[in-house]
């Protein structure tokens, strides 16, 4: 395939797919939403049950009698028990929890006087002891008792059924009522506990005259960005003057009113499929065999109350998969056989998955990152995008280098928006650290079981990551101009100090060497002199090595080590190695700190210095500081000036030396 090719397609079907024994006459497959498993039923299970969930799984196989046409078969949440359904009255459990009875228990749905006539439509699972079943005429909501072997109600509810779509990571079942089934009904499950939420109703599509049903395949349940949404597939009647379908967002919330919150405009028409991927409604066109995605976090147009999004990218087709050609006849080298994509045998199942029954395959649908680069060219309206993506960090730097690095590379203006954007999700994230590292310590050993230390997601963009992967390769590069190089350089710095993060060391020390490089010391000294970067004891420090290639960065040095006022020793240091022995004790006076400085520091330097005039001075300072200190102008032991008194004594005599007045 064509590298150009391969840039074009944005979905891919999972490269190791779920397989299981296909379709026929006698091997029925069911799939449960809530496990993500698929079950192969083969004669009502008296030949075998095969049951196979996501990778890392092991299959799990077992048989059963045949006692009639299996409708519906699920296990419970951790597979502790499993409930099989083969009429529309009763639902069958068997416990496959170690110690307990293989043996089958049941339970009739609860008929009452007035709803004799209600039939099972189906059961869910919201944990791994509570089921849920469904009739035509409302739902019960059971405790299963493994070890009685029994169930018990623990609520119920009245209510017209249509159909009905659960949603598991939320543990949300909804009832659709009303002779259009456009009244939908939310429950929420938790702990043994059903909760009733706001109905709402759906706005029906435009018709002539024609009355219209909602139907379940143009209802899809799922969790976006943390929030629970029903998502409603509104086709458009063919006389309607409308561009095409749309998909209508509510949100579900537990405790206030559904609320419509955006519409995702399709522009075609025909028969369509949806998914969920990593954030990101995916909507499936059977007619032209493409998709499109839509980011509820992108800026659409609003009007206050509802946004209207367009796809974030012009239609494509999943990437061709190829099925291996297996069983029996399988020749060793054989071509695998193209997969029919958007075949009309697919089933579409909530968040990712799809399944094909007469192949056997279940995929996971995933998103690619890296072809979307080359097809959103805002860079800006890219960066948000990528920001929310869960494995977005090496796309995101790969960005980050290919403007700087390609040969159109990007203006200022759009890096600056760029970086902007990467630093505020790094701050929101340093923020949120902050908050946790003071409410723990406020806690003072109290419980904080309830503090949960921000998880660092792959957006956030530290400056170790841009200074590693992006700009200390930047500056390499010999063929950037080098006054690009180091706008970049400052435009980064800008953002991080517009968002209030401390700057690293390690970026100013790339300025400075940058600088160098290019002989811009005029450039440097304007930045120290106005500060524009920071001072620090590393950067005093580089600057001095820079003294031999350029004479004014030592005082530079000197100076920027006086402002930070804590790095006193480290002035002193740099004189001392410097000869600039007086400059020292000048320095050492000034800040008050000569009663307590190592007299033989300063000694050996004046020593090493070969200048006799100024080892003089040197010991005479220190011997009248020991004067006015202890009254005498001896140096202790402690001191270890021995050799240095010798030294004076040989050179200036012993008559050099003051002497303790008399008594």
């Amino acid at each position: 395939m064509e590298p150009t090719m391969e840039l074009d397609y944005y979905l891919e079907l999972s490269e190791r797919p779920v397989l299981f024994e296909k379709a026929t006459h006698v091997n029925s497959v069911f799939f449960d939403e809530a496990n993500k498993q698929v079950f192969a039923v083969r004669s009502g299970g008296a030949t075998g049950v095969v049951v196979k969930g996501p990778e890392d799984r092991s299959p799990i196989s077992f048989r059963m009698e045949d006692k009639g046409e299996v409708k519906c078969i699920k296990f419970s949440l951790e597979n502790r028990i499993l409930a099989v359904q083969r009429t529309v009255k009763r639902v069958d459990f068997i416990n496959l929890i170690q110690d307990y009875s293989q043996l089958e228990y049941s339970q009739e749905c609860k008929a009452k006087p007035t709803t004799k006539n209600a039939q099972i439509m189906g059961f869910c699972w919201t944990s791994s002891t509570e089921i849920v079943f469904i009739t035509d005429q409302g739902i019960e909501f059971y405790q299963v008792l493994p070890e009685k072997r029994t169930l018990k109600l623990l609520k119920s509810q009245s209510i017209t059924v249509n159909w009905y779509m659960y949603c598991p990571e939320s543990s949300v079942i909804l009832l659709s009522t009303a002779n259009h089934c456009n009244v939908l009904q939310p429950f929420y499950f938790r702990n043994g506990t059903m909760s009733k939420m706001t109905k709402f109703e759906i706005e029906l599509p435009v018709s002539t005259g024609k009355t219209i049903k909602i139907s379940e395949r143009d209802i899809a349940m799922s969790t976006i960005y943390g929030q629970l949404y029903v998502l409603f597939l509104r086709h458009h009647a063919k006389s309607s003057s409308s561009a095409g379908a749309e998909v209508v967002m509510y949100h579900l919330s537990r405790e206030g009113s559904p609320k419509k919150m955006h519409i995702l405009k399709l522009n075609r028409t025909g028969k369509f499929a949806l998914n969920v991927v990593d954030n990101l409604v995916v909507v499936h066109h059977q007619d032209t065999e493409t998709s499109v995605i839509f980011d509820i976090r992108l800026r659409g147009d609003s009007d206050g109350t509802i946004t209207l999004h367009q796809p974030v990218l012009p239609p494509r087709s999943i990437h061709p998969y190829q099925i291996p050609v297996a069983g029996p006849s399988a020749v060793a080298g054989q071509v695998p056989v193209p997969c029919k994509l958007y075949s009309s045998s697919w089933i579409v199942f909530q968040p990712d998955i799809i399944i094909s029954a007469s192949e056997g395959y279940l995929w996971y649908l995933r998103v690619k990152l890296q072809p979307i680069v080359h097809l959103l060219a805002d860079k800006g309206r890219l960066m948000d995008f990528l920001l929310q993506r869960k494995d977005c960090k090496s796309v995101i730097l790969s960005v980050c280098s290919q403007m700087l690095t390609e040969a159109d590379r990007a203006p200022l203006p759009e890096i600056s928006t760029v970086f902007d954007k990467l630093n505020s999700e790094y701050k929101k994230y340093l923020d949120a650290d902050n908050s946790y590292t003071m409410a723990v310590e406020s806690s003072q050993g109290r419980s904080n079981a309830l503090l949960k230390r921000p998880v660092r997601g792959q957006a956030v963009i530290d400056q170790s990551d841009m200074y590693t992967h992006v700009l200390s390769v930047f500056t390499d590069l010999k063929e950037a101009p080098h006054k690009f190089i180091i706008s970049v350089l400052m435009e980064y710095i800008r953002s991080l100090n517009q968002f209030q993060i401390p700057v690293q060391h390690y970026l100013y020390e790339l300025v400075i060497k940058t600088l160098v490089q290019h002989n811009l010391f005029y450039m440097l000294h304007q930045f120290l002199q106005y500060h524009v970067l920071s001072d620090s004891k590393p950067l005093a420090c580089l600057l001095l090595s820079l003294e031999s290639v350029y004479p004014p960065a030592h005082q530079l040095s000197l100076d920027m080590l006086k402002r930070l006022s804590t790095a006193n020793d480290e002035i002193i240091e740099v004189l001392l190695s410097k000869h600039q022995v007086l400059a020292a004790m000048r320095f050492i006076r000034g800040i008050g700190g000569h009663d307590n400085a190592s007299a033989r520091k300063f000694l050996d330097a004046a020593k090493q210095a070969n200048d006799d005039t100024l080892f003089y001075t040197v010991f005479r300072f220190f011997e009248q500081r020991n004067q006015r200190l202890r009254g005498n102008p001896n140096f202790t032991p402690g001191e270890h000036c021995e050799e240095h008194v010798a030294s004076f004594k040989k050179t200036f005599g012993e008559q050099a030396l003051l002497k303790l007045p008399a008594l």
